[in-house]
């Protein structure tokens, strides 16, 4: 027996005890909430004994096998140290097996997703399995549904991750497979009961904020478990990574859990008076013992593993993974019981807005009304904390960070909250007036002021090397991302310029507006792309941050009047048009106290039309200082060379007033001797 195989037959062992443990709550939570113990009533299809066990057994195998892909990945790409230095950094003989291991994990995530499909095939069709294997039900299903779409999209992106995941072996594609795993993890979760519930948009963001915080904090301590156990190098590196992001997965878990237990149990008396709040609370009380798990190994045995002891970390890994595998077998029985439907019949607007029709439109009401956006106010909390952060560490450290910069960045997330939570995203999804006012500031204001916070290069000061001499940590990362080949193209100015320009035109004049505005994701996606498109161009126009390709200020100047232009064009050709755009979708929202789709459309050409001139004053402001500041530095700059020039043995080249003096003294001595000599012939 070889060294290693004591280690492999303990993995394979707390392997199998925690699938046993996610199983067996699995069951007893299916049994529990009646989601198999339905009655069937005579004359309606039946799926099965089959399907009702096998859809959930499924889904707890494809969530399981799809946290396990995204831990192996993650310890191939950031838990254990990179190779070979910032010149020709490659990943360790570890990382690539656990690569290796993410392949066929991957695979069997792809397997688990196609199983669900099925068993959901069979389920909402009410056909056995085997009938519907050997049907058109199938194919048909897939394309029609959300449900289906969604699963097989997850079965494409895992086989991706599959067959690249066996030839990759540097740190940058391994983190890209990382990101697909990411993506691959939302779309079947996003189509569940959060699609329905009565916020749809707040829940569908908490479902995913959980999704996304779940899997890597599982599969990442199953790994570094699996580390452990097999004796391997780097325990402590990689135990102390798991445990710093581990923290931070276990509060946007409980946030996000939170936040979709109050969206669809608003009365507290249903965590005890339904099946439903009975399993949830099932789960608050393991989500608490997890923490105390987090707790333990941050005071306990990551001290043991730096002390070389780490059977002790293995032991308390192992019986933490199986806490968090019947975890997760609980959340699929909870996800297969319906929650207590409404109280009072929901409306045809609810359905589509998650709340009812607001009142009149009134300047009062768009500031009054506030509309909660999880994804926005999340975003909003964690850009400042981790600026606010920087700026903390940089005054511990002895150094200055300008107020201006600091201003200007507080003064860009306010304006991104002030009409993301507010009346204005309350009456976004109703009028095309509003929802343009709400694309021009995220687009065309909020950028600007991010991009002066000046938060790159915040973060290279305020970020600390890597501890292991060669590594990449996070300061590495953003190094390398500025010096990629994919942000020298898209930093481009024409290519900056294009997408600001060119994707407002293609996203209005094409059917992708309707199908944004009809999905949340979709709708957080559109502005989620104006405010990047706007990031992007304001940073190659006004940036103080390194940049690819940095344009001298008459160059700025002259792309800031060829580009701004095109929004007046673009809002003249809203105002020139006959037809509403996405018609299906304002006709169905249409409030009982607006104007004509087609008259307000125009309303919202109007804004696009005169918005320009808010950004452009701003900007222009913004490089007249540059302008100046950046004349001063090198007036000061030419000075500091001069100063040296003037020095015992300082160099005459230094001094470029100096030198340039000498080369026009020169050019005249010459004329005078050339005039010299014209007068002696």
């Amino acid at each position: 027996m070889s060294k290693g195989s004591p280690g492999v037959w303990r993995a394979a062992a707390v392997a199998a005890g925690s699938a046993a443990s996610a199983a067996a709550v699995l069951v007893a939570g299916l049994v529990l909430g009646g989601a198999v113990t339905e009655k069937v009533i005579p004359g309606l299809g039946d799926a099965g004994a089959l399907t009702r066990w096998g859809l959930p057994a499924s889904r707890t195998a494809m969530d399981l096998l799809s946290a396990l892909t995204v831990g192996a990945l993650l310890a191939a790409a950031a838990f254990l140290p990179v190779e070979g230095g910032r010149g020709a950094a490659r990943l360790s003989k570890d990382a690539i097996g656990y690569l290796n291991a993410a392949s066929w994990i991957a695979a069997g995530w792809a397997a688990a997703a196609a199983a669900t499909l099925v068993f959901t095939v069979a389920d909402v069709l009410g056909q056995p399995a085997g009938q519907v294997l050997t049907g058109s039900e199938l194919s048909s299903y897939v394309g029609s549904l959300p449900q289906g779409t969604a699963l097989m999209i997850v079965v494409l992106l895992a086989v991706v991750v599959a067959l690249l995941a066996r030839t990759t072996t540097t740190p940058a594609a391994a983190f890209g497979l990382l990101a697909m795993a990411g993506i691959a993890l939302l779309p079947a979760p996003l189509t569940g009961h959060s699609a329905s519930a009565a916020n749809h948009s707040t829940a569908v963001t908490g479902v995913a904020l959980h999704v996304a915080a779940v899997a890597p904090w599982v599969g990442g301590l199953a790994v570094v478990g699996a580390h452990a156990l097999l004796r391997r190098d780097r325990l402590p590196i990689m135990a102390d990574r798991f445990s710093r992001m581990a923290l931070w997965c276990y509060i946007t878990v409980g946030a996000s859990g939170l936040v979709n237990v109050i969206v669809r149990l608003p009365d507290p008396a249903e965590l005890v008076t339904t099946d439903y709040g009975r399993l949830a609370l099932g789960k608050i009380v393991a989500f608490g013992v997890l923490g105390w798990f987090g707790w333990w190994h941050r005071t306990r045995t990551l001290p043991a593993v730096d002390a070389r002891r780490p059977g002790a970390f293995a032991r308390f890994a192992s019986v933490e993974a199986a806490v968090m595998a019947a975890t997760m077998g609980l959340a699929v029985a909870l996800a297969r019981t319906a929650p207590p439907p409404p109280t009072q019949p929901e409306s045809a607007v609810k359905s589509l807005l998650g709340y009812d029709m607001p009142p009149e439109i009134t300047p009062v009401r768009l500031l009054t009304l506030w509309q909660f956006d999880l994804f926005f106010a999340a975003l909003a909390a964690v850009l400042g904390g981790l600026y606010i952060g920087a700026v903390v560490r940089l005054r511990r450290r002895g150094d200055a960070w300008p107020m201006g910069r600091t201003a200007a960045w507080f003064i860009g997330l306010a304006t991104m909250l002030a009409v993301t939570q507010t009346g204005v995203a309350k009456y976004a999804p109703i009028l095309f007036s509003v929802h343009m006012a709400q694309h021009m500031v995220l687009n065309m204001l909020t950028p600007i002021f991010l991009v002066v916070g000046a938060p790159v290069t915040l973060a290279l000061r305020a970020l600390k090397p890597a501890r292991v001499r060669g590594d990449r940590g996070p300061r590495e990362w953003l190094t390398a991302l500025l010096h990629s080949r994919y942000l020298k193209f898209v930093a481009h100015p024409g290519i900056a310029t294009a997408i600001f320009v060119v994707s407002t035109f293609a996203l209005y004049f094409t059917p992708l507006f309707e199908a944004a505005m009809r999905n949340h994701l979709g709708h957080i996606a559109m502005m989620v792309h104006f405010l990047a498109a706007g990031s992007l161009f304001f940073w190659v126009l006004l940036g103080v941050d390194p940049a690819p390709k940095k344009l001298p200020y008459p160059g700025r100047l002259l792309l800031l009047f060829i580009t701004m232009p095109f929004h007046a064009f673009f809002g003249i050709a809203l105002m020139s048009m006959s037809q509403a755009l996405a018609r299906g979708w304002y006709g169905a929202v249409d409030p009982p106290w607006g104007t004509t789709t087609l008259h307000d459309q125009h309303t919202g050409g109007a804004i696009a039309w005169a918005f320009g001139e808010i950004p452009t004053f701003i900007v222009l402001i913004v490089m007249a200082f540059q302008w100046y500041a950046d004349d001063q530095r090198q007036a000061r700059r030419m000075d500091r060379r001069a100063d040296r020039a003037a020095r015992p043995g300082g160099r005459s080249e230094d001094d470029e007033l100096a030198a340039y003096n000498a080369r026009l003294a020169k050019l005249a001595e010459m004329d005078k001797a050339a005039a010299e000599e014209k007068g002696k012939a």
